[in-house]
This record gives C-alpha cells, structure tokens and sequence, in this order.
C-alpha cells in the first residue's frame, strides 16, 4: 500500500521559507515521478514541482520558479519542497504525490495516490 506522509506547514510571514517534507512508503522509489500539488480554494489542484527520482528531471510551475526547489533523499525516501519569498497566494494546503506522477512539457499530473495535506499560511 503506498502511503505518503507530508509534514512542515505552518505560518510564515511574507518573504520567509518553509520546507515541507513526504516521507514515503509502499513502492519502490526508484524511477518514478513524485511531486508537490496544491490547490487554492476555487481552482484546480496544479503542479507545483514535481521530480523524477531516475534522471532527477524536474518541473516547476512558472508561479514558483526561482522560488521553490524540490529535492530528493532516495536513503530516507522522503521529497522535500524547500520554498522560499514565500507570498500571500501561496497559501493554501500542499499535497504530495506518487508514484503515479507524469512529468510533461506543460506540468505535472497524479494518476495515482495522493498523501494528506499540509496547509501553509503565509500571512501579509
């Protein structure tokens, strides 16, 4: 059974950094793609980063780029989003998703589990 464990939401003022971690069992970890997913009240749930644990290719949304990184500990099988300046609109809660992740020119999509959110505030 694939269980993802997500922690590391919490409150922040703008322009300060959070680090969220998954910690994940149940498959392999090896040459699948995992990611990072949120969705903000009203929209969709979209693609924020998402990386492949074989090549280490990775995606992230134009909304967070240069801003957000998401690394790997394949020992800990654990994906890390590590965000920083973080903004009001980023607020909303943070899931994270494998193995079933696809990896695209235009995003990333789950087709498969998702782990329980994290919310993160970022207050103004």
């Amino acid at each position: 059974e694939v269980q993802l464990q997500a922690s590391g939401g919490g409150l922040v003022q703008a322009g300060g950094s959070l680090r969220l971690s998954c910690a994940a069992s149940g498959f392999s970890f090896e040459d699948y793609a995992i990611g990072w997913f949120r969705q903000a009240p009203g929209k969709e749930r979209e693609g924020v980063a998402c990386i492949s644990t074989g090549d280490g290719s990775s995606y992230y949304a134009d909304s967070v780029k240069g801003r957000f990184t998401i690394s790997t500990d394949k020992a800990k099988k654990t994906v890390y989003l590590h965000m920083n300046s973080l903004k009001p609109e980023d607020t909303t809660v943070y899931y994270c998703a494998a193995p079933s992740v696809v990896i695209t020119g235009n995003g990333c999509f789950n087709f498969g589990s998702w782990g329980q959110g994290t919310q993160v505030t970022v207050s103004s």
